[in-house]
This record gives C-alpha cells, sequence and structure tokens, in this order.
C-alpha cells in the first residue's frame, strides 16, 4: 500500500432562493493507483444549471478515470455542451484533477478559477501551460506532489463572494489574492480536507451575510502520510479470546482508543496498568473518560460511540457540528478528531460478549443497537475515504 494517502472533502452553498446547487463535485478511480476530481459549475444557477454540471463531472470523471487522454476526454464534453447563443459561454465550465499513484496530478482547468496549491504553508506557483478544444481554451498543469501538499478547487461563487444575491457587480467580490491569504493562515494547522472546505466555505457564507449571490463550492485534495488508528470495544464473546483480542489490538501500529467499562478492565488487566478515572466530561451528554498508562484514548462505551456515529453523519452532509467536536474535551469528541482528522487506516476490534446491563428491557440500548452502530459509524468513515477494517471476537 502506498504510504501516501489523498484526502478529499468538499461541500457547497446553494445561491440564495434557489432549491438545488448548479455545482457538482464528483470523485473517480480506486484511491490508490489513480483518484479523478471533477468540480463542473453550470451557467446559471437553479435546475438548469444542476443538470448541466451533473451531466460535465459525470461524463468527465468516469472517462478520465477509464483512462481516456485529458484531449480526448475534454473534446467529448466539448463536443457534447454548446455554447449559449445569449451569453457565447458554455453551459458548463469545470475543472478536472487526477492523481496518479498518490505521486503526481494533472490538472484541467476551463473558466472555472484556477486551483489553490499550497505547499508547505505557503501558495505554489505551479507551471501552467494552454491548449485548444473546440474553439475553448483549456488550462492545464502537470506537476509532482509532495507529502502535504494542499490543492483547493473553487467555483467562481467562492470568489465573488460579498456580493449580496442580485448585486449588478462583482468587484467587490472577495477575490483570489485574499483568498489564498485566508487560506495560508490554516494551511499548517492539521486540518483534515473537510474540515478546512468548512472553514473555507464559512467565511464565504459570512461574507455573503449569509444570502449567497451565487453557488459556491470548495473542493479541497491534500496528500498526506498514512496514518493508523486502533479502535477496540466490549470483550469478546469467548472469555478465552482475551488474550488473543488484546495481544493483536496492541501489536497493531498508530493508536489506541478503548471504548467501554468492561473493555477497560480487560485492557488495564492485559497491561498490569491500573485504571483512573479522568476529569469530568465538558459534554453532560457524553460520559467521562479513564485513563490507562499505554493507551492514547479510553471512554465508555455505546453512548460515545453513538454520539462518534452523529458527528460522522453530519460531516458527510454540511459538517456544522465541526464547532463541537473539533474543540470540545470530550470522549466523543476526541474520538471524532482522532478518527475524522488523523486517522487515514482505522481497524476496529469489536467484542461480542452480551453486556448484561445492555439486554435490560428499561434500557434502551441493547446489544444489536451496539452492532449496528459500529457497522453505521465503519460505513460512515469509508465513505470519508478510510481504509477501514473490522474484526469480531
Amino acid at each position: 500500500m502506498n504510504e501516501l494517502f489523498t484526502d478529499i472533502g468538499y461541500n457547497s452553498l446553494i445561491k440564495d432562493g434557489e432549491e438545488v446547487c448548479g455545482d457538482r463535485v464528483e470523485v473517480a478511480g480506486d484511491g490508490e493507483k489513480s483518484t479523478v476530481v471533477v468540480l463542473a459549475d453550470g451557467l446559471g444557477s437553479g435546475v438548469k444549471a444542476c443538470i448541466l454540471s451533473t451531466l460535465t463531472a459525470k461524463m468527465l470523471s468516469t472517462m478520465l478515470a477509464d483512462g481516456m487522454s485529458v484531449e480526448e476526454s475534454v473534446r467529448t464534453i466539448a463536443q457534447t455542451l454548446p455554447v449559449c447563443s445569449e451569453r457565447g459561454l458554455a453551459y458548463s465550465t469545470f475543472t478536472a484533477v487526477r492523481v496518479e499513484n498518490n505521486r503526481t496530478v494533472e490538472i484541467v482547468n476551463y473558466d472555472n478559477p484556477m486551483p489553490i496549491v499550497l505547499r508547505g504553508g505557503q501558495a505554489y506557483d505551479y507551471p501552467v501551460s494552454t491548449f485548444h478544444v473546440e474553439e475553448k481554451e483549456i488550462t492545464r498543469t502537470h506537476f509532482t506532489l509532495q507529502d502535504g501538499d494542499t490543492l483547493v478547487l473553487l467555483s467562481d461563487g467562492v470568489q465573488h463572494a460579498g456580493v449580496p444575491h442580485g448585486g449588478a457587480s462583482y468587484k467587490l467580490g472577495w477575490g483570489r489574492d485574499n483568498i489564498v491569504s485566508f487560506l495560508e493562515i490554516f494551511a499548517q494547522t492539521g486540518f483534515n480536507a473537510k474540515t478546512l472546505t468548512t472553514v473555507l466555505l464559512g467565511e464565504v457564507y459570512e461574507r455573503y451575510t449569509a444570502q449567497p449571490g451565487d453557488d459556491s463550492t470548495v473542493c479541497t485534495i491534500s496528500l498526506r502520510r498514512r496514518r493508523q488508528v486502533n479502535l477496540m470495544i466490549g470483550p469478546p464473546a469467548n472469555r478465552e479470546d482475551e488474550h488473543k483480542m488484546m495481544s493483536l489490538f496492541f501489536s497493531k501500529q498508530g493508536k489506541t482508543i478503548v471504548c467501554g467499562g468492561t473493555t477497560s478492565k480487560i485492557v488495564a488487566a492485559y497491561l498490569d496498568k491500573p485504571y483512573r478515572p479522568g476529569p469530568p466530561s465538558d459534554d453532560p451528554d457524553v460520559p467521562a473518560c479513564g485513563e490507562i498508562e499505554g493507551v492514547d484514548l479510553v471512554t465508555e462505551g455505546v453512548l460515545t460511540i453513538n454520539r462518534v456515529l452523529q458527528y460522522a453523519q453530519d460531516f458527510l452532509r454540511d459538517n456544522d457540528t465541526y464547532t463541537q467536536w473539533g474543540y470540545k474535551k470530550d470522549g466523543a469528541s476526541r474520538i471524532a478528531r482522532m478518527l475524522f482528522e488523523e486517522a487515514t487506516d482505522i481497524n476496529f476490534f469489536v467484542g461480542r460478549a452480551m453486556n448484561p446491563a445492555h439486554e435490560d428491557p428499561d434500557m434502551p440500548i441493547h446489544f444489536s443497537i451496539k452492532m449496528r452502530l459500529i457497522e453505521d459509524l465503519a460505513e460512515a468513515l469509508r465513505k470519508m475515504g478510510k481504509q477501514i477494517k473490522v474484526s469480531y471476537f
């Protein structure tokens, strides 16, 4: 497996007064040998723009992921999408990025703002050339990626931020140079791609005074080293498997998370270290953490994981709860930061032992619910692009 990982996160603001977004992001490829990302911006806004951008993004991403050359792919799109007779503009603009083996990147851009590339916390001035297809000028660049490089793709609504809905001129918009300066502030914070996207779109929303004058989309692509996190929850169904489960868990590289009271006791005994209660939780709905020497994080079980799942599901939508899990110190927030922000590869060690307390009919938590929580969390993390392995004991 390649030691580097391509982290992708995107989101959009819909133009004030519209029901759907006229921008579209599509991701294709296997995520290892080749990753393709396309951001398309349909002309105008609303349903028509949404249909045109969706058609463009899906067609272009599929062709590039199937190995078709850039020229041939763009030519097909150029021939498919006509030019608006009134404005003399294409019905959809686009930016396409193809990352090969997490090492090299090729970017083709047609009438979208040029992607911003951050390297070492500063804007990187990458080489650019142009070619023409069907009388359309296409900008292209190709360069070798470095660990920590971040690419930020934008639709023009981001650069226009500051002009309210109905504004007649974009002269007061935010502008590329100001966006670059803003991104450079956050470039070395360790934010993952989705969080950096969230922060940038939050600023766009504020500059539009909560009334976006145009569809605004940000797609962030970050290259970083793989990091493994291992999470254990629940004791094994057969007590004779405790040593096997513990030895496999602690043989893994990366950070460790142990969830659940009984599980923590077993871990403490295995490590021959005392379990110590941690400080009170700063969230009244999330139980306090504990401490065991040799374990990075010790938390309560099902209630905490349920909150992490809620954060994960929101992360995949608008990431509105980032202001909670991104800063709080309770167990669920700390797990969320480790899984969402730090980890690229996550191993779940799930014990199938029944907890008698969970089988009490007066308790809202049952064994089947716990299993479903883990399955749903694993699936949400896969959708974030994480490599997930779940082992049951």
